[in-house]
Formats: C-alpha cells, structure tokens, sequence
C-alpha cells in the first residue's frame, strides 16, 4: 500500500527535507497541506516520491554542486502517549 500525503496529513505527522551536502545540512520542516494543494492528497509521501522535487536553495546560491536530499518523518508522539494512557488507572495503594 502506497503511503500518500494525505495519509501523512492526517497522521499528523512532521515531515523535514535535509539538504545531503556536508558543507550545509540545512533542513526545514514541509508543509504538507502546501505540498497537496500542488501535487494533490494522492501524491506519494515517502522518500522515492519527493526526492526529485527539492533541491537546497542554499547550495544552488553557493554553487555547490546538487547533492540528494533526504528526509525525516516524525510520527505524532502526542497522539500515540494519549492513546497508549486513555484507560490507564493507578494501580497504587492510596
């Protein structure tokens, strides 16, 4: 199955492109409702379906050669914690 944007929208996932070249490393967090507003919520969200679209602004103004970006995926911890503690009840003696 085919993780698409609109799977990682509503997963309230954090998504950063990370520039692949030693001298920058730069990364920056992708907004992803912008990335479906352009490439529509069927668009693939992981690494082979976003690499050809970015490339690191700031290397481009240095004139260093392109390097791959890559990405990080962040999962919403948050809503796994809540999830995981929703029913829990202390077990201690009061």
């Amino acid at each position: 199955m085919k993780k698409t944007l609109a799977d990682t929208l509503a997963a309230h996932e954090s998504v950063y492109v990370n520039c692949g070249h030693p001298m920058c490393s730069k990364s920056i967090r992708l907004d992803i409702q912008a990335l479906i507003d352009r490439l529509g919520p069927d668009h693939g969200s992981m690494h082979q379906d976003l690499v050809g679209l970015f490339v690191c602004p700031a290397c481009e103004a240095a004139g260093r050669d392109r390097r791959p970006v890559f990405f990080t995926m962040i999962p919403d911890y948050e809503a796994y914690q809540r999830e995981r503690n929703r029913d829990w009840k202390p077990t201690f003696p009061r």
